[in-house]
């Protein structure tokens, strides 16, 4: 974890220093006389060699310290913080509820193979999963924003919501009204792939001999299902939860858009795009911490729920 991370900190560095112009091309203009312009540069560190301002750098991110906003003018480590929370707000409300919903469903489709609901029920979810996330979100919000007018256009607070903390923020009825249709939207989406992990793991596992042994000791089919054919069937599901988790830090930029939800992946575009480098490289930074991170946790867990795993790695 410890040199993937060191390795994705130093792209980013040279990354972004590799683009035409540089931080420089963004803190400065053509405009300025050259006095100016020095003295701008030197205020930023840009004077520096490389090897000093990649130390330096890598030293500030220790330290959690990525500067200042080339457009904000605020802290990037705050500015980043603030979208993340609005981010995971969106998107794990939206994971939970689609593997939860997904890997239910999954269930009951494998169980039930061959039938004619399941085979209505798997063309449902092909033409769910296939349709494009950004359609589904401007069909959605045309039917009960613009036409039936249930819910706000975009946004994540109304004009007078105000709140002293963030805690009362996030728990107001408010945000959770502004929430509804973006986590809906996801959900339609996101719920496919955990629902068909989850079928087709499990008619692999209900061709396994302790299947055969559980119906033999007369075991009703729900105690089969939960108790021994899911739990098998759900690794797969969790991996992918775990690793889903660590890529929903960049968000779905997509709906961030169509919703106006300000989100970190919106941001992380938009500072691409102004050539706000700190706010860019900050963003960069945490989505491959999280995305490190929750694939070592997706081991672990891979471990636990399957005791198989710890025997054969000892």
């Amino acid at each position: 974890m410890v040199l993937s991370l060191f390795t994705v900190i130093t792209i980013l560095f040279f990354l972004f220093r590799m683009v035409p112009g540089g931080p420089m091309a963004a803190i400065t203009s053509p405009r300025m006389n050259e006095a100016a312009r020095q003295a701008v540069i030197e205020d930023y560190g840009l004077n520096e060699p490389l090897w000093k301002q990649y130390l330096l750098y890598m030293w500030n991110v220790v330290q959690l310290n990525f500067g200042q906003s080339f457009y904000y003018g605020e802290s990037v480590r705050s500015l980043v913080a603030d979208r993340f929370l609005n981010t995971m707000s969106l998107m794990v409300t939206a994971f939970l509820i689609s593997y939860t919903v997904g890997t239910y469903l999954g269930a009951q489709l494998g169980w039930i193979r061959g039938t004619t609901k399941e085979r209505v029920g798997m063309l449902i979810v092909l033409i769910i999963r296939s349709t494009p996330v950004f359609w589904t979100g401007m069909i959605v919000l045309y039917l009960f924003s613009f036409q039936l007018d249930l819910f706000p256009l975009g946004g994540m607070r109304g004009m007078q919501a105000t709140y002293s903390t963030t805690t009362q923020k996030f728990l107001s009825t408010d945000f959770l009204y502004h929430l509804a249709l973006p986590v809906f939207t996801l959900c339609t989406f996101y719920v496919g792939l955990p629902l068909l992990l989850m079928r087709n793991n499990l008619l692999e596992v209900l061709s396994e001999d302790y299947i055969d042994t559980a119906r033999a000791k007369g075991l009703t089919d729900r105690r089969i299902l939960l108790k021994h054919a899911a739990r098998n069937a759900i690794l797969p599901v969790v991996t992918a939860f775990a690793i889903a988790i660590g890529f929903a830090v960049g968000g779905q930029v997509l709906i961030e858009t169509v919703y106006s939800w300000p989100g970190l992946g919106r941001e992380m575009v938009k500072a691409s795009l102004r050539s706000d480098y700190p706010v860019a490289q900050g963003a960069f930074t945490l989505l491959s911490v999280i995305v490190i991170t929750m694939n070592f946790v997706a081991d672990l867990m891979y471990s636990y729920l399957d005791p198989r795993v710890r025997l054969e790695g000892s």
